[in-house]
């Protein structure tokens, strides 16, 4: 048994909040698909943390705008990236935690496979800034979903939408709210399933509550946790480059 977390968003409430149920569940083995850092007010306790806590990290595509620049980014998007890398980079005086962190996020994988499953942040064919939108079934196979299902054997798990969900080969799909949380392997598929795990930090299904899942041999979990969403607001409103924009989502969970 084991949990993932993705789409963290430098959102420290909700990842000890997660991080609490996690604890409450038995569960010790914890991976992280990626976006620990963007958004949010709370980069360095956010990274410290999933350093500390997870087995291992992928690469966001906010964690490589981090380091490589928000070059295809919204400018809302984009300050907020430019911020963290203020907080975060190291400079010449730097101590040994700043350099570690730093060199933590620069070195992330891009994709992690054990035995027939894969976890990826966007998509096989691009691990960082590709969508898998499960809008975008309801016509049959398509060149796009026929390369990323050849891409694995068994499932995939997928951060970077924010919304929690199952795709099929069969192409069908569900919300996790319309599988009452709950899916076992193969339901609904021939052989392959994608299961998007939703995110910790910026939920943006309608439920603003954090998300993440727990994987029990072939049963996923959806868990949704409260936390403190007015606290994070409170901090983000302190920080001039944070637009008020991304902590009304917060709220609103869109």
């Amino acid at each position: 048994m084991f949990a993932i977390i993705s789409d963290v968003h430098s959102n420290i409430e909700a990842l000890t909040k997660v991080f609490e149920d996690i604890e409450s569940l038995g569960v010790t083995d914890v991976v992280c698909l990626g976006d620990i850092v963007g958004y949010g007010p709370n980069p360095l306790e956010c990274v410290d943390l999933v350093m500390q806590r997870c087995r291992f990290s992928l690469k966001g595509n906010h964690d490589e705008a981090l380091v490589q620049g928000a070059y295809a980014f919204n400018l809302r998007a984009q300050k907020a990236i430019e911020w963290t890398r203020d907080q975060l980079k190291p400079g010449f005086f730097s101590g040994a935690a700043v350099r570690r962190r730093w060199e933590y996020l620069s070195n992330l994988p891009l994709r992690h496979e054990e035995g027939a499953n894969l976890f990826i942040h966007g998509s096989p064919r691009d691990p960082t800034n590709e969508y898998i939108l499960a809008t975008e079934i309801g016509f049959g196979p398509t060149e796009k979903f026929e390369e990323i299902f050849a891409s694995f054997e068994r499932m995939l798990f997928v951060g970077h939408t924010h919304m929690p969900c199952i795709i099929s080969d069969r192409y069908e799909t569900k919300t996790s709210s319309e599988l009452d949380n709950k899916y076992t392997y193969p339901d609904m598929c021939e052989q392959k399933v994608i299961v998007n795990v939703g995110s910790v930090g910026q939920p943006r299904d309608r439920d603003n509550r954090s998300c993440y899942v727990i994987v029990d041999g072939d049963t996923i979990t959806w868990r949704r946790v409260e936390y403190d969403i007015e606290k994070t607001v409170a901090r983000m409103e302190q920080i001039a480059q944070l637009d008020a924009a991304l902590s009304a989502r917060l709220k609103e969970g869109i």
